[in-house]
């Protein structure tokens, strides 16, 4: 018996090995260089490296480029994490509904995750230029305004009376009762478009917007203007992702807990923020560490900017160690003890995050 057990565990060893390989030369061993080079003054140049102690630590916090690094890449942490965990939420509510056509859009809204990111950037460093996608689509809808403004005024207004009308009749419908929100949307669209025939309402001319994405110096909520044009890419690129494991999360809840809330009088309102939220704890926490990682530890996006944005407006933590190193003399020593800086935050955001309650067991 113990030869079987021996000879099971042999082959198991020999199937893990190409793994074990892996593992121990590209993280341990890397790992434990890392924290070796961290003490040290090494450069890629060949010259022979000495021990300085944590002078490498203390430098980088005397260094304002690193300092922007990790203010750049705890803020695009907040940032990402927060919109992308409620936004894929959202969507994978509206995709688990049972609708018509619901398996295209499902399709539709995941395809930004398989795109290839290099792709993707280039493509957003035009979208992104003064002249390009966004300035021209913004001064579009700003001489299309008086007309959407129009239309939406009407709307409100037929639907706001339709509503009323019935209340005081003593009908209780909602505001956006279906059946009269049809009525309300056909009203405006027949009476906007008479008033543009009649040219009482006419389009303005279209002037895109002067506002440079990816050189403006300006800030917004503390956070440079280009590295918000990353934020909004990284955010389109991985919310699908993210929206596929809520969505898997949703299918798994049991419909009697739904059918009980609304025998109860809950509305789907409060049936979302009493069921839903509270039986998705363990998938919540799943995607909040993931984005987590994946936002602290974000680098392509940055990199493959290249000189379309200054780098001191983009630098996240990730860059700084690719930069320190292969650039210049290559300074190993202190992208070791950056890359080190790296990994603790990432082990103490998560880590606080647990603390705080965001468990692992739904309630």
């Amino acid at each position: 018996m113990r030869r079987a057990q021996r000879t099971e565990a042999l082959y198991a060893l020999l199937f893990l090995a190409p793994f074990l390989i892996h593992l121990g030369i590209f993280f341990v061993f890397a790992f434990v260089r890392t924290v070796g080079f961290s003490f040290t003054d090494a450069t890629l140049i060949g010259q022979s490296s000495r021990f300085v102690g944590l002078a490498n630590f203390v430098e980088l916090f005397r260094e304002p480029r690193f300092m922007a690094a990790l203010t750049h890449s705890i803020s695009f942490m907040l940032v990402v994490t927060t919109i992308q965990t409620f936004l894929a939420l959202a969507l994978a509510a509206v995709l688990n509904q049972r609708l018509w056509g619901i398996t295209f859009f499902r399709t539709v809204y995941y395809i930004p995750s398989v795109l290839s990111s290099a792709a993707v950037t280039v493509i957003a460093i035009w979208f992104f230029q003064k002249t390009g996608f966004l300035n021209t689509f913004l001064g579009y809808l700003g001489s299309v305004s008086p007309v959407l403004f129009t239309f939406l005024g009407v709307f409100m207004l037929a639907q706001v009376v339709q509503v009323g009308w019935e209340r005081w009749r003593g009908v209780p419908l909602a505001w956006l009762d279906p059946a009269l929100a049809t009525i309300s949307l056909l009203v405006a669209l027949a009476l906007t478009w008479g008033l543009v025939g009649l040219g009482l309402v006419r389009p303005l001319e279209a002037r895109p917007p002067e506002f440079t994405w990816l050189t403006n110096p300006d800030r917004f909520l503390g956070i440079p203007i280009p590295l918000w044009s990353i934020i909004i890419l990284n955010t389109f690129t991985t919310i699908p992702t993210l929206m596929l494991i809520f969505l898997a999360g949703l299918q798994d809840i049991p419909k009697s807990l739904y059918e009980a809330a609304a025998i109860d009088g809950a509305t789907p309102l409060q049936q979302f923020f009493s069921v839903t939220v509270p039986m998705l704890r363990p998938v919540t926490f799943l995607v909040i560490t993931l984005s987590l990682i994946g936002t602290l530890q974000m680098f392509d996006q940055v990199a493959l900017m290249g000189d379309a944005a200054p780098l001191d407006s983009i630098i996240v933590l990730a860059y700084y160690v690719y930069n320190n190193v292969f650039s210049g003399e290559g300074k190993v020593g202190l992208a070791s003890a950056a890359a080190l800086i790296l990994a603790g935050l990432t082990f103490a955001i998560v880590f606080l995050q647990r603390a705080l309650g965001i468990s692992e067991k739904a309630h």
